[in-house]
């Protein structure tokens, strides 16, 4: 059933080579009536499988029925006395065919076999009627017939090699791809590193061995600070490309003997055991923080600078899993000292840790619930003690914490990014609440603090377009104010943020200035209407002279600027007296008022609208 001339074998044997010497001239009419019948040959092959009760697929038995017409034109030419160079090359489609069965495991060995059978007798059945039909002798039947068998021999040799030679590269290939799968199993796919999986054995591993030899060991969890600043602003592609240039720079901190691995996100581990501990892990934390004070290096030339925090867990522990969560733990307490640093677990952590995770997921539902209120402290002129507005305070009436301090929740709305939705609420809230009171006939306005995580894009802009909106209040009423800190993150985004804020006709004010960095040159860049003095300063004046040359001096910068300034924290009478005497604008603290809610507000604006008639 393949190239019938193929018979080397027989050569080396001694045999006559069929097709190499001149044929009988019975072979080569058979041969040629024979070329003529193949679609004979073909109909005689499927209906013999058809018969054999074996449904084939179609594809396959349209590959067959080829092989029967390839294997059926090279057996007749071979009788023509073409030679063995045509009859190979019409083989070599068959073999093809044999090999893309066997490649695609579309139908057994033994069921390729069966068919090398039926299209023999199919071909025999055939060559006999031709046979009779051409009045040939039983002598040329019987060389016809021997061409036939010992071309299907050749086949079927063939067949086989082609078999196993793709039983070969398909075992090859399924060992090939279970070891890709089981590096990909145990390695993360973008840096290359060990993954969690793989870590955590290798983790297990190093406490056996520590437990045997009782030698120190340590894991070093490491966490990207600004890490999602950067996917946010840059996009994805981007941060992928840090987390590489990352993996690449700690391990090149490392020794030979330690382990890092990627556990996911923007979070790695450091392995150390051993003499890398001599000088404990703080030196190898150390290392690793001074790997991240260079700029990393983007493809487009984009240079990115991120920080990290690192949590350390040494000595001995049950398993891998509490290594890990300990080292997890001093990340934790890392961040929430400040980020850019490392901490070495301590027992008493966890439980600290646990209460602020505690308070965050209460924090998380506190907006739904509804559990969030503003209260409103009244700025004054420091010239007439006229009320000017009132800065929107938040507070948390926690049901099961009671009233939480803001210092409590503050810093963790900022750094879990609720600060973005509850900023988002308290500006809708206050400009409703001041229109309120613009409406009653108390012309004043209302300023709302901006976090930095609501400055970092440019959904600030439509929340504060939506609350003027949803209000209809005037858009000179509203005062956003600003750290000075959070101005200096990023001086030239946060410009044109602001200024794109400005053009809606909406006040700017920085907050607690003098506590930050802003030089003048600074403060030309931002579209600033207001700078409120840290009560830092105001606070002592009456103890120290250089406080009172300071506020002098941020008094006179604001009016070289042609901005108002405000005193924040006054408490005491000197304190306003020295602000009045320093020329300063407006006045805010205990001393006038403390933060109202909104109903007394009102009858504050009221009792102080009678006074000062």
């Amino acid at each position: 059933m393949n190239e019938g001339a193929e018979l080397s074998a027989q050569k080396a044997r001694g045999s006559s080579t069929p097709g190499d010497e001149a044929q009988s001239d019975g072979i080569l009419r058979l041969g040629i009536a024979l070329s003529e019948r193949v679609e004979d040959v073909v109909e005689a092959m499927t209906h013999r499988t058809r018969e054999s009760g074996n449904t084939l697929e179609s594809l396959v038995e349209d590959r067959f029925c080829r092989v029967g017409e390839v294997s059926t034109m090279a057996v007749a030419r071979w009788m023509a006395g073409e030679g063995t160079a045509v009859a190979r090359e019409l083989g070599y489609e068959s073999w093809q065919i044999f090999g893309q069965l066997a490649a695609q495991r579309a139908v057994s060995l033994n069921e390729v076999t069966k068919q090398c059978l039926r299209w023999r007798d199919a071909a025999e059945e055939v060559v006999r009627r031709c046979a009779v039909e051409l009045e040939l002798d039983g002598q040329t039947v019987s060389e016809a017939l021997s061409m036939l068998q010992r071309s299907l021999d050749v086949t079927l040799v063939r067949m086989c090699e082609s078999f196993e030679s793709e039983r070969q590269r398909a075992d090859a290939e399924l060992h090939r791809r279970q070891e890709e799968l089981a590096y990909l199993a145990t390695h993360d796919a973008l840096t290359g590193l060990p993954n969690r999986t793989l870590i955590q054995d290798r983790m297990e591993q190093m406490l056996v061995r520590s437990r045997r030899h009782r030698t120190p060991v340590a894991a070093l969890f490491i966490d990207l600070d600004n890490f999602k600043s950067v996917n946010d602003t840059l996009g994805h592609s981007a941060g992928d490309q840090l987390l590489q240039a990352v993996a690449t720079r700690l391990k090149a901190s490392l020794r030979d003997m330690d382990a890092l691995g990627r556990l996911g996100g923007d979070e790695f581990v450091v392995l150390a055991e051993e003499v890398s501990l001599i000088a404990g892990p703080e030196l190898i934390a150390e290392r690793l923080l001074e790997a991240f004070k260079e700029p990393f290096e983007l493809s487009g030339q984009t240079r990115v600078t991120v920080s990290a925090s690192i949590g350390i867990a040494a000595g001995e522990r049950a398993s891998a899993e509490e290594l890990l969560r300990d080292a997890d733990i001093a990340v934790y307490r890392a961040k929430w000292a400040g980020r850019n640093r490392y901490v070495v677990f301590e027992s008493g952590m966890q439980d600290a840790i646990q209460s602020r995770m505690e308070l965050e997921m209460d924090l998380r539902e506190a907006l739904s619930k509804s559990e969030f209120s503003l209260v409103y402290q009244p700025t004054f002129s420091l010239k007439d003690m006229r009320p000017t507005g009132v800065e929107a305070l938040m507070r948390w009436h926690s049901p099961t914490r009671g009233l939480v301090a803001p210092n409590d929740f503050i810093p963790l709305l900022e750094e879990t990014g609720l600060i973005v939705e509850a900023g988002r609420w308290a500006l809708r809230e206050a400009c409703g609440q001041c229109q309120q009171w613009r409406r009653a006939g108390h012309q004043i306005g209302v300023a709302v603090n901006v976090s930095a995580r609501q400055l970092d894009t440019d959904q600030l802009i439509e929340d504060v377009r939506d609350a003027l909106s949803h209000s209809g209040l005037q858009a000179d009423a509203l005062t956003l104010e600003i750290t000075e800190t959070t101005l200096m993150r990023n001086v030239e985004e946060t410009a044109l943020r602001l200024t794109a804020v400005k053009r809606l006709g909406v006040r700017i004010a920085i907050d607690d200035f003098g506590t930050g960095y802003s030089s003048f040159a600074h403060l030309q860049k931002f579209p600033v209407d207001a700078l409120k003095i840290d009560r830092s300063f105001v606070s002592r004046l009456t103890h120290e002279r250089e406080s009172g040359t300071l506020v002098q001096t941020l008094v006179q910068l604001g009016k070289a600027l042609s901005i108002e300034t405000l005193g924040e924290g006054i408490e005491r009478q000197h304190e306003l007296a020295l602000l009045r005497d320093s020329d300063c604008d407006s006045g805010q603290g205990f001393l006038y008022a403390k933060p109202l809610a909104a109903q007394q507000i009102e009858d504050f604006l009221c009792e102080r609208a009678a006074l000062l008639a």
